[in-house]
């Protein structure tokens, strides 16, 4: 329901003729207020004529008007059109919009000279016969300018050039001549000397006022009446002439005309051909010329490539008495040709690139050239593909330096080489074609790393305990996509032979055995195997070879096992061998460095004890006489040993590791025991035997750890005797407990048997006590 809406219903444009086709013009923008298809709109033309719709497009789409064909102002100045907008819904809805396109004149016109006769001055041929006699300011011509350009395009100025007796003057000075169209008289501007000047050659130039500006000229010879007493005179003094090669002998090059003011005999006039004064080479024996007309001929085929210029003189002569002459040089230029193919310098180019060169890089370049002149010498290079296509899309050709690109990056591992042909094609007419054959040679480079292809890092060989030295083991074999030094390989083992029980020939790859094995070799060897070539720089690849040293293959699962898990370790870890045989050497020297230790450790226990025990000697020991302390047999009051305390959390105090405290044990006369200490006193005669317990701090544990069975001195304990005293009561107090028994005269202080947790003492040390 909505119809599409120019954004202004009048376009105007201004645009220069000769616009390329493709340039742009304007762009009709349309809105439509619809969606989907009823909003989508298409340009057509409306109100157009067969020259609009000839020589300019309109796109549909994007409303873009262009230009189909040049276009020329001199042929039409303005087009005047309709454009439609039209959606596509159903029923269609349109709107329209007049384009106005006015064309800009561009200056591509030169102005024209048109010279007429005028009065009775005739002109025929481009000469006019005027008398010498004639009055200054005569006019002689009447001389039309015009120009198909517009504006100051069209704005001509024509002047005479040189220095003759004539100009120009505007025919009319109205302000209504239209300034592309102008009319002038030529008049002569000074008084003509007929033995000074017979003939004149006006050249009449004009100039527009575009930008470059372009001109044009034309001449036209005066030739001044007079009597018989000049010599004959040539228009030109030099004639040059174009003249094409490879031409038939007797053929016109040129005529030349000479004249003479004189008349009658005097007139007449014959012409000859004579050699240039810049050269001694005769003209005779290729050109000639004719006498009377003047005419001259070639009388051999010339060819330009051999020569392209020629100069000889021709002279007239008069017919008068004495007989006058006048002389032109001739200049033939022999013009080109297309009579010689282009000629490459080589049948076959090599060139040799490295590869991976980067794409779009010059890969070579091809010379050739023609011999022909201008356009036939303009040649067209092109790459024909060879017999297989091979450069088809892959190079291209710079036509100018004949330099070849590639549009791809070289691998020579795909392809070596490469063969095609370049084509060159003159611009002649019919045009010559020449073919010179390309070879490009790719060169190597060390972009491949060696591939490894026996053996695969999943598999394994056995190698028997009982191999023999310098037995193979396997063989590495690798492969390179390069070529000599890059492709040139070595092997080495960088990993897995701590032993060095293998090793590699870096050249074959051949892995032989070098070392004697032993039961610790048995198990799965993995070695670490690279491959390195010779390039610059160098490229590797590492492999495994799993080695299995045993006897047989009993249980192959274990061993694809271990190889399984050897893929995954890294390869810094070495995996040769049995690893628990190691393992065990491992404990047993744990085990050894362990009982070494308990040694030790029992030693140090020992040399303490020890070194307790003597400290204890020195401290607690009975010596008679020595009264620096309590007396041993002073009676105590206590019945009862006391008990140890209890700490604030009720717990029993620590234990004391030694007593300091000695009880006496006696023995009756018949070796029968007491029953009690106080038997003992009351029968001072036995032999008594003295009990240690463990009892009081600071005391050694000596029933614990020193059971003797050396004598006891007798003891004899006399109720008066002044040593019964305090100390002595004591030993009531103790329990009967952890006492050593001993019988004889000494009391043992040592002992020189080994107890349950130390050996035999070294020391002995007793006293007889009375």
């Amino acid at each position: 329901d909505n119809s599409p809406r120019f954004e202004k219903s009048v376009y105007e444009a201004d645009l220069a003729e000769n616009s390329s086709p493709g340039t742009p013009i304007l762009q009709l923008r349309a809105a439509d207020l619809d969606v989907g298809v009823n909003g989508q709109i298409e340009y057509v033309f409306g109100a157009a004529t067969e020259s609009v719709r000839r020589l300019l497009r309109l796109d549909e789409t994007s409303g873009w008007l262009s230009v189909l064909h040049r276009i020329d102002r001199e042929e039409v100045n303005q087009l005047r059109f309709t454009v439609m907008a039209r959606d596509r819904g159903q029923p269609p809805k349109t709107d329209k919009a007049t384009v106005v396109l006015n064309i800009r004149d561009e200056n591509d016109n030169v102005p024209t000279i048109d010279i007429r006769k005028i009065g009775r001055i005739p002109l025929r041929d481009g000469v006019a016969s005027v008398a010498e006699d004639v009055l200054v300011d005569t006019p002689i011509a009447l001389v039309q300018v015009s120009d198909r350009d517009q504006g100051e395009n069209g704005v001509v100025t024509c002047t005479v050039v040189g220095d003759v007796p004539f100009q120009l003057k505007p025919a009319s000075e109205g302000e209504g001549e239209p300034q592309n169209k102008r009319k002038y008289f030529l008049h002569t501007s000074a008084p003509l000397d007929y033995e000074a000047v017979r003939d004149y050659n006006v050249v009449i130039v004009a100039v527009d006022s575009g930008s470059p500006s372009l001109s044009s000229n034309n001449s036209l010879l005066v030739r001044v009446g007079d009597t018989n007493d000049n010599p004959p005179v040539f228009s030109q003094a030099v004639l040059e002439v174009s003249f094409p090669e490879n031409n038939l002998p007797g053929e016109r090059v040129a005529t030349v005309v000479a004249t003479d003011a004189d008349s009658g005999k005097n007139a007449e006039i014959t012409y000859s051909l004579e050699a240039s004064p810049l050269s001694s080479e005769a003209p005779g024996g290729i050109f000639s010329i004719d006498p009377d007309s003047g005419d001259v001929s070639v009388q051999a085929v010339l060819d330009r490539e051999q020569r392209d210029t020629y100069e000889f003189q021709v002279t007239a002569r008069d017919k008068g008495v004495p007989s006058l002459q006048g002389s032109t040089m001739v200049v033939v230029r022999v013009a080109d040709r297309n009579d010689n193919e282009p000629r490459f310098m080589q049948d076959v180019f090599t060139f040799y690139v490295k590869e991976n060169l980067q794409p779009n890089s010059p890969v070579g370049m091809v010379t050739v050239m023609d011999f022909d002149k201008g356009r036939n010498a303009e040649l067209s290079l092109s790459i024909q593909p060879g017999d297989h296509d091979q450069a088809a899309g892959i190079f291209s050709i710079e036509n100018d330096t004949g330099t070849i690109f590639s549009t791809v990056s070289f691998d020579r591992e795909q392809q070596t080489s490469y063969t095609f042909k370049v084509k060159a094609v003159d611009g002649g007419e019919p045009p010559r074609s020449a073919t010179a054959t390309v070879s490009l040679f790719v060169m190597d480079e060390n972009d491949n790393a060696p591939t490894v292809t026996f053996p695969s890092n999943s598999s394994y060989t056995v190698l028997p305990p009982s191999s023999n030295m310098r037995t193979v083991v396997a063989t590495v074999v690798a492969t390179d996509a390069d070529t000599g030094l890059n492709a040139d390989l070595n092997y080495s083992i960088i990993g897995g032979n701590p032993f060095k029980l293998f090793e590699i020939d870096p050249a074959s790859g051949v892995v032989s055995l070098v070392g004697k094995l032993a039961p610790k070799h048995y198990g799965l060897h993995r070695l670490v195997v690279q491959v390195n070539d010779s390039g610059q720089p160098p490229q590797s690849t590492t492999a495994l070879l799993h080695v299995f040293v045993n006897e047989s293959l009993s249980n192959a699962t274990v061993v694809e096992s271990q190889v399984a898990r050897s893929l995954h370790t890294p390869l810094a870890q070495d995996i040769a061998g049995d690893p628990s045989y190691e393992l065990s050497k491992q404990r047993l020297s744990i085990v050894i460095g362990v009982v070494a230790g308990i040694m030790i450790v029992i030693l140090l226990i020992l040399v303490v004890v020890m070194a307790r025990y003597c400290r204890s000697k020195g401290k607690h020991g009975y010596e008679a006489g020595k009264k620096d302390h309590e007396d041993f047999f002073t009676p105590q009051q206590h019945d009862k040993a006391k008990k140890p305390k209890k700490d604030k959390k009720g717990k029993k105090g620590k234990q004391p590791l030694y007593s300091s405290i000695v009880t006496v044990e006696a023995s009756k006369p018949n070796g029968q025991r007491y029953d009690s200490v106080n038997e003992k006193l009351s029968d001072s005669p036995g032999m008594g035997r003295y009990r240690s317990v463990n009892g009081g701090p600071g005391s050694p544990d000596l029933a614990r750890h020193y059971k003797s069975s050396s004598p006891l001195p007798t003891v004899q304990l006399h109720p008066q005797s002044p040593t019964a005293g305090k100390k002595h009561q004591a030993v009531q107090d103790l329990p009967p407990a952890n006492t050593f028994v001993g019988a004889g005269d000494n009391i043992s202080i040592g002992s020189d048997h080994c107890s349950e947790y130390s050996c035999q003492a070294s020391s002995k040390y007793s006293k007889q006590v009375r």
